[in-house]
């Protein structure tokens, strides 16, 4: 296979700018918002030549269809530094909540913490320090 399985993924809000600046506080990148329809996405940084391979997304808020949740599906981003402590130390100043401290999967796979996001959907950090 050349590609993994999963090409896109949607994180759903009540509140866009609260979203994004939750996520540009805990990952330190910048995201950009654009409108389109009823919908307001807010594009996650990626590589158009990796797209493939990665599994690109976006924060989502359309009330008539997505609703954030911690009970969903479990998203994982690959931390910044490479050390999922540096993410996780930022997400209660950000205003989330740590749920799941740094801790080894496995020596093969690496290390993932988890946390709640600003407006309530539950996600994972991973690296391999």
């Amino acid at each position: 296979m050349d590609s993994n399985v999963v090409c896109w993924f949607e994180i759903p809000v009540e509140n866009m700018q609260r979203a994004v600046k939750f996520y540009e506080q805990v990952f330190n990148f910048k995201i950009s918002v654009q409108e389109l329809g009823e919908e307001l996405m807010g594009w996650f940084p990626f590589s158009k030549d990796k797209f493939a391979s990665n599994a690109p997304g976006s924060l989502i808020y359309n009330p008539n269809y997505y609703k954030p949740s911690s009970n969903g599906a479990l998203i994982y981003f690959s931390s910044q530094t490479n050390n999922v402590t540096d993410e996780l130390s930022r997400v209660e100043e950000a205003g989330g909540k740590v749920i799941v401290e740094k801790r080894l999967i496995s020596k093969e796979i690496g290390f993932m913490g988890a946390f709640i996001d600003s407006e309530g959907n539950r996600i994972a950090v991973h690296s391999s320090k």
